[in-house]
Parts: structure tokens; C-alpha cells; sequence
């Protein structure tokens, strides 16, 4: 693919950890990037072919110079809801196509029918995409593997026990890399306007399941004890907002004494099957063993 022959693809969220690696496929792919980002510094952590734009979510007006001549976009929201409207309305104006990286808050499964406002912000945002009329196609990323990092390797890096609620709740974790190679395969590639992807890891694991992978991963045997959902509450009052604490504990309440929701997305865009949560936890076997680096955005 020549890349005077494609008009640039936008990453938002570019140094987060799906567009991180959607700017890695599409660049493997022979597809010109730009990023946007909050702050110019950001700039140093992302490949020198990039072209880097900084602008905000919040507003609308500065997207405009990373908009002009793309032609498509990598969408992922992480800002606050008032300005959606106005958002997807500019990037529709400029672009022919928008990937939006969204939840599988339709999936018929328990685990993703709790009351969730990030999920209602989703819909919200999917119904302003298909309004415009552009070429779109929506992510829907089930449990990411990488969300153990937050969860469960502050415990992992102190000892072998891992105290966690509904550790009998099962989920498919999904590895972001596998994610990142299908949203960049639906921003240059023909065939995937109006998808609706669901995507999932290949198999079906217990929390308490998950926790022994990463511990067989590191060579170590790692434990996972009951943690009672009021215990986590406490433990993790100003992580998060409670209404996502909230979700979390309804949500895995919700998944015990059933199979995690599967799907064959991964592989049948990608024509390979998706990573095993093994395979994700010895690819990232020193975030367990070693204290994390300051994040940059």
C-alpha cells in the first residue's frame, strides 16, 4: 500500500492503550497516522512517522487542523458527555469513515446488561454516529486482559495472594492488541462499514481461574481468596466513581455459575486466533514483577 495514496488515518486516545497499538497496526500496514493528543509533550512517546496534533475532546473547534484531509477516524471518548454531539458532528463533516471504540452494552449476557452510565454515554454517541449518514463501524471490547494489570498485580508484586469479590465470575479477556489489529483493519479496509464487532478472548475463565494463568505465566503459584463485595467497596472508594464500582460488583454477580460471553470476531477479521489470556500474561510478565512507570497521556 502507497502511502501518498490514502488520506491519513486520526487516532484519538493515541497514547492510551488501544490506540497505542492501532497506530502500530495501521503504521504496519502502510497507512498514514495522525494522533491527537492532550499536550505536545506527548509527542516523544509515539513513532516519529506520526504525525502528532494536540487538541481536546471538550473542544470541538480544535480538532478542526488534525481533521482537515483525513480520512477516517479511530473515535475512543474520554471525555465528558456535553460536547458529543458537536464532536461527532465535525468529524463527520471531514471524514468519510468513524471507528468507534464502544462497549458491548447490547450483548445478550448478564454480565453486560447492568446499569452502566459509560455504556449509556456509548449509546448515546453510537446513535449521533449513525445520524450523520458516515461510513462508520462500531469496537465493542469485552473484559480487556490488560485491566488484571489494575486489578490484580499491586497484590501479585506483594506476595501470592490475590483477594478479590466473585472470584467464581467468569469472563473472555480479550487482549488489547487483538482489539487494536481489528479496529485498524475496519479504518482502512473495505468490507466493515456498518460492523458491529463483539469482541473476545477464546476462552471462557473464572476470576479465580484468571488470577492462576498469570500466576503459571510468572512461574508462581498465586491464590485467589473471596474478598466480600462491601470489602471492596471500601478498598477502592476514590479509585473510581461509585456508580462504576457499582457495575463492576452487579456485573459479576450477575456472570457466576455461567459461561463468559465468546465470540469468533477476532478471528475471523483477522484470519487468526485471538491471544490466550496465557499468552497476554507471559507477553506482560514484568508488570507483575516490577513497579509500574509513570503514565503519560
Amino acid at each position: 500500500m502507497n502511502q501518498t495514496d490514502i488520506p491519513p488515518v486520526l487516532v484519538t486516545g493515541a497514547t492510551g492503550r488501544i490506540g497505542r497499538f492501532v497506530i502500530d497496526r495501521l503504521l504496519d500496514a502502510g497507512v498514514p497516522v495522525r494522533a491527537l493528543t492532550h499536550r505536545s509533550e506527548a509527542a516523544g512517546t509515539l513513532p516519529a512517522n506520526v504525525e502528532v496534533f494536540t487538541g481536546d475532546l471538550t473542544v470541538p473547534e480544535s480538532l478542526d487542523p488534525a481533521l482537515k484531509g483525513a480520512g477516517a477516524v479511530f473515535l475512543v471518548w474520554t471525555a465528558p458527555s456535553p460536547t458529543t454531539a458537536a464532536v461527532v458532528g465535525r468529524l463527520a463533516a471531514h471524514v468519510r469513515r468513524i471507528v468507534f471504540l464502544s462497549s458491548p452494552h447490547r450483548t445478550p449476557h448478564p454480565f453486560f446488561q447492568q446499569p452502566n452510565p459509560m455504556a449509556a454515554l456509548h449509546a448515546g454517541i453510537e446513535e449521533l454516529i449513525a445520524a450523520t449518514g458516515v461510513e462508520s463501524a462500531i469496537i465493542r471490547p469485552g473484559m480487556l486482559a490488560s485491566n488484571s494489570l489494575a486489578w490484580w498485580a499491586p497484590a501479585i508484586r506483594a506476595g501470592d495472594v490475590v483477594r478479590w469479590p466473585y472470584a467464581a465470575a467468569a469472563t473472555a479477556p480479550v487482549d488489547d492488541r487483538d482489539v487494536a489489529a481489528v479496529a485498524a483493519r475496519t479504518l482502512y479496509q473495505d468490507g466493515h462499514v456498518g460492523g458491529d464487532y463483539v469482541l473476545t478472548g477464546p476462552e471462557s475463565l473464572t476470576q479465580a481461574a484468571q488470577v492462576s494463568v498469570i500466576g503459571d505465566a510468572l512461574c508462581r503459584r498465586i491464590v485467589c481468596e473471596e474478598m466480600t463485595p462491601d470489602e471492596f467497596r471500601s478498598l477502592s472508594r476514590g479509585t473510581a466513581p461509585d456508580s462504576v464500582i457499582d457495575m463492576l460488583l452487579a456485573a459479576w454477580s450477575a456472570a457466576v455459575g455461567q459461561p463468559a460471553y465468546v465470540t469468533t470476531t477476532v478471528a475471523d477479521i483477522l484470519g487468526t486466533a485471538p491471544r490466550t489470556l496465557r499468552q497476554w500474561a507471559t507477553d506482560h510478565a514484568t508488570a507483575f514483577t516490577e513497579a509500574p512507570q509513570p503514565h503519560r497521556s
